[in-house]
C-alpha cells in the first residue's frame, strides 16, 4: 500500500498571486501543442503556416476553457448551477469537463478554419495528434492535487488519498495519463506521419480517446454527486460512447469534403 504524497497544490505565491500546479499543467499542455505543431509544420505535414498556428493555439485555449467549464455545468451539475448562476464563472473553484472542452475546441477550430480558409477536416486531422500530451499533463495535475482518485482496490500499488478515507485506491489519474495521454499520442503521431484519407486521423483520435476513457473509468471513483448511471456506467463512459461511434464512422468513411 502506498500513501499519496499530498503535494501542496500551490507551487509558489507572489503576494496575493498563487501559482498552482494545475494551472502549470494547462500551460504545459498549450506549450506542447505549439511545439509539436511547429514540428509538423517544419516537416511539411500541416495545412497551416507557422503564423496560423498561433491562431489555432489561441482558439484552442478559448475553446478548452469555455467549453470545458460549460460542459461541466451542463453535463454534471445543471441543477446546482441553475440555482447558483454566478458560480458558473468561478473556474478557480474547479470543475472542468473534457467532453465539454472537446466540443469547445471543435467550435473554435471551425471558426479558425473559416477565418483562415482551411478545410476543417484537414485542420482537425492536424490538431488531433497534438492534443494527447496535454491530456496527460491534465491527468498529472489531477494526481498532484490528489483529486479524481480511483476506486477501492487490494492491488499492491493501491494508494491512500487524503480525503478519500483510509482504504487504498487505484491511482486512476496515472492510468488515464498513460492511456489517454502517452499511449494515444504514440498511436496518433505514428499514424499521422504519412498521408491518410481525410478524417481518419480525427476518427482514430475519437476511437482511441473514447476507448481509453471508457476503460479507465472502471478504476475511477464515480463523482459522488452522480454515482453510477444506467447499466452501471459513469457519466464519463456514457459521454465516451458517442465519441467511439463517431470515430468508427469517420475512420471507415473514405470521402469527406
Amino acid at each position: 500500500m502506498l500513501i499519496h504524497p499530498n503535494f501542496d497544490p500551490v507551487v509558489f505565491s507572489l503576494g496575493p498571486l498563487a501559482v498552482r500546479w494545475y494551472g502549470l499543467m494547462y500551460l504545459l499542455a498549450f506549450a506542447s501543442f505549439w511545439r509539436l505543431g511547429t514540428r509538423r509544420i517544419s516537416a511539411g505535414l500541416a495545412p497551416v503556416t507557422r503564423e496560423q498556428l498561433d491562431d489555432l493555439l489561441f482558439g484552442g485555449i478559448v475553446g478548452v476553457i469555455l467549453g470545458g467549464r460549460l460542459g461541466y455545468v451542463l453535463f454534471y451539475k445543471p441543477g446546482y448551477y441553475l440555482s447558483h448562476p454566478l458560480e458558473i464563472f468561478a473556474i478557480w473553484q474547479g470543475g472542468m469537463s473534457f467532453h465539454g472542452g472537446f466540443l469547445g475546441v471543435l467550435a473554435a477550430m471551425a471558426f479558425v478554419a473559416y477565418r483562415q480558409r482551411v478545410n476543417w477536416w484537414d485542420l482537425m486531422d492536424f490538431v488531433a495528434p497534438l492534443v494527447p500530451i496535454g491530456l496527460a499533463a491534465g491527468r498529472l495535475g489531477n494526481f498532484i492535487n490528489g483529486e479524481l482518485w480511483g476506486r477501492v482496490t487490494d492491488v499492491s500499488w493501491g494508494m491512500v488519498f487524503r480525503g478519500a478515507g483510509p482504504l487504498p485506491r487505484h491511482p486512476s489519474q496515472l492510468y488515464q495519463m498513460a492511456l489517454e495521454g502517452f499511449a494515444l499520442f504514440a498511436l496518433l503521431w505514428w499514424f499521422s506521419s504519412r498521408p491518410r484519407p481525410r478524417g481518419q486521423v480525427s476518427g482514430l483520435f475519437l476511437i482511441g480517446y473514447g476507448v481509453a476513457r471508457f476503460a479507465g473509468e472502471f478504476t475511477r471513483e464515480p463523482d459522488a454527486f452522480l454515482g453510477l448511471l444506467a447499466f452501471g456506467l459513469s457519466m464519463g463512459q456514457w459521454l465516451s460512447l458517442p465519441m467511439i461511434a463517431a470515430g468508427i464512422w469517420l475512420f471507415m468513411r473514405k470521402q469527406l469534403r
